[in-house]
């Protein structure tokens, strides 16, 4: 036994112990600070340990709720796996997820790994944890003050791709041009997913695309199909350059009311059917990403899809809470992409939301969107919300213009937000303001309470107040025991 490890995974326990007694979070990540503080190489030496290695998964937008449906999966097929299950996806998260499912002797309670990882600490993971499998979703502009344009982030992964053991496998987003353009870098085996499909999406390319132009020669890219912000199907016209085809995809997509959506996925050639219980698109592009990455790495087909047509939502992330007789939606905004695709799938008339109640004994109820229902917007724009809100003027609320919502603005730019959306079209008698986030989750309870279906809308940092003011009114358990 290795003494210094072994005080630096006691030191880690009692840490996550001593932050939840306190009430000062769900110890997930001071843990990972006082490990590597005590046992700088605690991460790699477990991580090694692992019989079925590690996965790796990062990008903008879906990266937990995509890691989470992994290792459901992973469970349903027999496994044991480990993961930063609170998505905590810095350095510090991923060494307490792991330092928490080890005993003190350094072997881990698990079979294999299943990690997120913020977008920029993809090298510094990579490096750590050797994986068998990364995944990189898409790259979509959020938080300029940290992460600056989408190029960066593209530039940071391809050393990361660079560096990846020749065993490894890196799974890709054929329709995100800017993840595409990675298998460059490659030394390993490439997989790429994508959708095959024209029921969703346009022809013409929306105005918050972040990829214009060609990596290789500059010019424009065209598409044959748009899905969202510059995911889809593409090429250049000068230089040859275009959208892989996908080994594993996603078609004949429908939406069924309630927003759930039936599609076929397709391997090598071969097809199921499958249901996904998410609503939007961007969470068929959850799916899809899990699906390949559990595919890859041997997980039997009928584990897959039984893990996530039986998928329900990760905490803040299209969580939806009984509340009373209503309900609240609690969904996390960050960028104008994932924004605009929240928007969508509310105004969508196909996508009522699941709610507790029901047409007729045992059946499933739906919320709609009629008069009343209530849209809280909170805005905070501390570092990890990210410090610049100026991201705000390209989502499109023009959309809602139209609808019967009513708007609560919230969180430390709710003036901000309220303005925003009065630029929209939206009539100042249909917004209020209220900064205070827990005199908003008031609001929002007294209103499901009353019947109505609430969406709450926050950032990162209003979402994890808004949540711990639904738990200290009982309405939903921590998140880290979610």
């Amino acid at each position: 036994m290795d003494a210094r490890l072994s005080l630096a995974l006691l030191a880690g326990r009692l840490a996550s112990e001593v932050s939840r007694r306190l009430g000062r979070g769900g110890g997930t990540v001071l843990p990972g600070h006082v490990v590597q503080r005590i046992e700088p190489g605690a991460l790699p030496r477990i991580a090694a340990r692992l019989p079925r290695g590690v996965v790796l998964i990062s990008g903008t937008n879906g990266k937990t709720t995509t890691t989470r449906m992994v290792a459901r999966v992973a469970s349903a097929a027999g496994l044991r796996p480990i993961h930063n299950r609170s998505g905590a996806n810095l350095m510090t998260g991923i060494v307490a997820a792991l330092c928490a499912n080890t005993d003190l002797a350094g072997r881990p309670r698990g079979d294999i790994g299943v990690f997120e990882a913020d977008e920029a600490e993809i090298p510094n993971a990579a490096a750590s944890l050797q994986p068998h499998a990364l995944a990189l979703l898409n790259v979509f502009r959020d938080q300029l003050d940290r992460y600056g344009e989408v190029e960066l982030i593209s530039a940071t992964w391809r050393r990361a791709v660079e560096a990846l053991d020749r065993e490894a496998t890196l799974i890709l987003n054929a329709d995100d041009p800017i993840v595409a353009q990675l298998a460059e870098g490659a030394r390993c085996n490439v997989i790429y997913f994508g959708i095959e499909d024209e029921a969703t999406g346009s022809a013409q390319v929306p105005h918050e695309a972040d990829k214009r132009l060609c990596h290789r020669c500059g010019a424009r890219i065209r598409y044959t199909w748009a899905y969202y912000g510059h995911m889809g199907h593409y090429y250049c016209g000068d230089c040859g350059w275009s959208r892989p085809s996908p080994h594993v995809a996603l078609c004949d997509l429908s939406v069924e009311p309630g927003g759930r959506m039936r599609a076929t996925l397709v391997a090598d050639d071969h097809r199921v059917a499958i249901t996904l219980p998410l609503t939007g698109l961007y969470n068929a592009y959850n799916a899809l990403a899990a699906a390949t990455i559990c595919l890859t790495i041997g997980l039997p087909e009928r584990h897959v899809v039984a893990g996530l047509e039986g998928f329900t939502a990760v905490f803040g992330r299209q969580e939806t809470i009984p509340v009373g007789e209503g309900a609240i939606t609690l969904t996390l905004v960050k960028n104008p992409v994932g924004f605009n695709q929240v928007l969508q799938t509310l105004t969508s008339p196909k996508s009522q939301v699941p709610g507790p109640r029901s047409e007729e004994p045992g059946g499933p109820g739906t919320w709609d969107l009629g008069p009343g229902t209530l849209l809280v917007i909170a805005i905070n724009d501390l570092f990890a919300d990210g410090t610049d809100v100026s991201w705000l003027w390209d989502v499109d609320f023009e959309a809602l213009a139209s609808s019967s919502l009513r708007f609560l603005c919230s969180g430390l730019r709710a003036d901000d937000m309220a303005l925003r959306l009065k630029y929209a079209g939206i009539g100042a008698d249909r917004i209020e303001v209220e900064p205070r986030l827990e005199r908003a989750v008031d609001a929002a309870v007294h209103a499901a309470g009353n019947g109505a279906h609430v969406t709450l809308c926050p950032t990162y940092t209003a979402m994890l107040t808004m949540r711990a003011e639904l738990q200290r009114r009982g309405c939903v358990p921590p998140f880290w025991e979610d």
